[in-house]
């Protein structure tokens, strides 16, 4: 059985897309949904629909800017005083920037890492000692397909999902034996909030064929879980990108890379961005 049937989950970023997919999905079968995320309406909004949806569903709300460090480990502290016994960690909550390394805010990569990369390591590195306790338990880490890949105009968003995957994978080794389950899923582009968020100053977007509703995502990776797979890729096409960009030799998937870098730097130069 799942370590998520009747267990206690924790989402982070819950409050929209891929997060707010999954808590809908896990309300069958959970026995708590400690929900976390910065905008308490929308906390507030999801936990009522998700109470609807089963009766003794219990759902707690941790109002919390994983953004800024002090808060992240205020929310360790929360769990533990309230002895919220973690058995699925799901690491959603991130955010992304868009355009070439040297024109970019400084202050906003530095905020992009903290949530990305510190606020998951700090919260992962809290819930393992128990579930490796316990003998049983597990973790499922959104990271994305750039977390395997190279895109120019993505740099220090690419760097904390490589950081992601890789810590990931390295898990995967660690739990061994454990009882402990391990997944990453590694989405390509998803409709929701995120893209719309990213500073887009292409005016192009993601074509169809690879984009896929955060529904999908979310039961794929649930999906993933349950079978203790330790990397999901929703979707055929997305599948199939990163298989030919997995055995493309690294010269090749630079040549390509510089050849867009440099239409992106135009484009960005251009509309001043």
């Amino acid at each position: 059985m799942s370590a998520i049937d009747g267990g206690t989950v924790v989402v982070t970023g819950a409050s929209s897309g891929i997060g707010r997919e999954i808590a809908r999905q896990l309300a069958p079968r959970a026995g708590k949904l400690v929900l976390v995320a910065r905008r308490v309406e929308r906390l507030e909004a999801l936990s009522t629909e998700l109470r609807a949806m089963r009766d003794g569903l219990e759902v707690v709300l941790l109002p919390c800017d994983l953004g800024d460090r002090a808060a992240t480990l205020a929310l360790v502290e929360t769990l533990r005083a309230r002895e919220i016994e973690v058995d699925v960690l799901i690491n959603n909550a991130g955010v992304g920037d868009m355009g070439v390394f040297d024109r970019a805010s400084l202050d906003k990569t530095l905020a992009m890492i903290e949530l990305n990369v510190v606020s998951l390591t700090i919260l992962t590195h809290a819930v393992l000692p128990g579930m490796v306790a316990r003998g049983k338990g597990g973790v499922l880490n959104v990271s994305s397909g750039f977390g395997m890949s190279i895109m120019p105009g993505f740099a220090a968003y690419i760097a904390t999902k490589h950081y992601v995957s890789g810590l990931s994978e390295a898990l995967v080794a660690d739990l061994a034996g454990t009882g402990v389950t391990m997944t990453q899923v590694c989405p390509g582009p998803v409709a929701t909030e995120f893209e719309e968020n990213l500073g887009n100053f292409t005016g192009q977007k993601a074509p169809g064929l690879v984009e896929i509703t955060a529904e999908r995502c979310a039961r794929s990776a649930i999906r993933g879980f349950d079978r203790g797979r330790a990397l999901v890729v929703p979707g055929i096409i997305m599948s199939l990108v990163l298989w030919i960009n997995h055995w493309s030799p690294r010269f090749s998937r630079r040549l390509f890379s510089r050849l867009l870098g440099r239409v992106l730097r135009k484009k960005q130069l251009a509309v001043g961005a």
